[in-house]
């Protein structure tokens, strides 16, 4: 699910929602099961997770929802808009980044959790993936594409044959040379 406005990231050469969405349903194509959301795009402004929880469980009132995020973006959760209200409406699912350690992200739930209206106790809402570090990042990728350089590997080949054709991400580059 695309943001429509990231509130706490600024990417150089900002393609735009309408770009970001349609590179995320590129990706999901062939990934049965999958589909790119368009909730933050259409509903516009700056988009903060604990709003899109609250719709969705507004929307969905008996879904167990799970927030899946990286331990990177997981360290910061005390600085997200009503973190205590995201920790009652989802369960946080945390993928391993190198840098991250998981009692680090143990405590800064629980002490998120302590102040929480939820009645579950902190770990029922933080659970970590079972998976392999996957060393893959945005920022990356923006900086590969914005020096013309082969990003298949980062977003599959549907994604990079977008980003060539629109030239996205190209504006921060031209605009240093």
């Amino acid at each position: 699910m695309p943001a429509h406005t990231p509130p706490h990231k600024q990417a150089d050469a900002d393609p735009g929602p309408g770009h970001r969405l349609r590179m995320s349903e590129l990706l999901l194509d062939d990934e049965p099961g999958l589909a790119a959301c368009a909730l933050e795009v259409k509903r516009g402004g700056p988009s903060y997770t604990v709003d899109t929880l609250d719709a969705i469980h507004a929307s969905y009132p008996d879904a167990e929802l799970t927030f899946i995020v990286g331990a990177d973006a997981a360290r910061t959760l005390a600085d997200w808009r009503d973190p205590e209200k995201l920790l009652e409406l989802a369960e946080v699912a945390v993928a391993a980044r190198s840098g991250s350690s998981e009692e680090e992200l143990l405590q800064t739930v629980a002490r998120l959790a302590a102040g929480a209206r939820a009645a579950s106790p902190a770990t029922a809402k933080l659970r970590f993936l079972d998976m392999p570090i996957v060393e893959i990042s945005s920022s990356e990728a923006r900086r590969r594409a914005a020096r013309g350089e082969p990003l298949e590997d980062l977003v599959g080949p549907a994604v990079a044959d977008y980003i060539a054709d629109h030239r996205l991400y190209r504006q921060a580059a031209e605009t240093r040379s």
